[in-house]
């Protein structure tokens, strides 16, 4: 039996990656991984700290590892660990080793990077609204797209112009 296509959904805040992870579920009939972090930091109800991304980071990879068991033909990551490292470099200037050991030892088949087009939706887990910060992470995780040598595609556009790039990509990789 082939095994499911892993698609990570990767981009900036506020950049449509949940929604476009559950649309792209749904059309395909497949499982999606919801980013672990806003369940767990609507839990601790405090601030994060180093500490908390580590266990962010492992219940990410605890989700995926788990739902890609029900996926058929793809599994739709709604972020990994390039997020985790991107934060915690920016806001600690370091990130653990499991971390970057573990992102290079996960493979993806394709990545869908979500540009930063859409306006700014405010959450109180959200902490960079102004556009110039949007592009800084933007500018980080389309590095971290090309250095991972997997495929990987620029969405821009509403939510439906995004679902219908994913769908006709998707169609033309595999």
């Amino acid at each position: 039996m082939q095994k499911p296509k892993r698609i990570l959904i990767l981009g900036p805040e506020s950049t449509g990656k949940s929604t476009l992870a559950e649309d792209l579920g749904k059309h395909f009939g497949e499982p999606w991984v919801p980013e672990f972090a806003r369940e767990y930091l609507e839990k601790i109800d405090r601030p994060y700290e180093y500490e908390d991304l580590l266990k962010i980071a492992k219940g990410q990879i605890l989700q995926e590892d788990t739902l890609v068991e029900r996926a058929s033909n793809y599994l739709f990551c709604d972020t990994d660990l390039r997020v985790i490292h991107v934060w915690s470099e920016h806001k600690y200037g370091k990130t653990d080793s499991w971390v970057l050991e573990e992102m290079q030892r996960r493979v993806y088949d394709l990545i869908l990077l979500t540009d930063i087009d859409l306006p700014w939706e405010p959450d109180p887990l959200r902490e960079h609204p102004d556009l110039e910060m949007r592009q800084y992470f933007f500018e980080k995780y389309q590095m971290l797209a090309e250095q991972s040598g997997f495929p990987w595609q620029v969405l821009s556009g509403d939510r439906k112009t995004r679902s219908n790039q994913a769908i006709q990509y998707l169609s033309d990789l595999f």
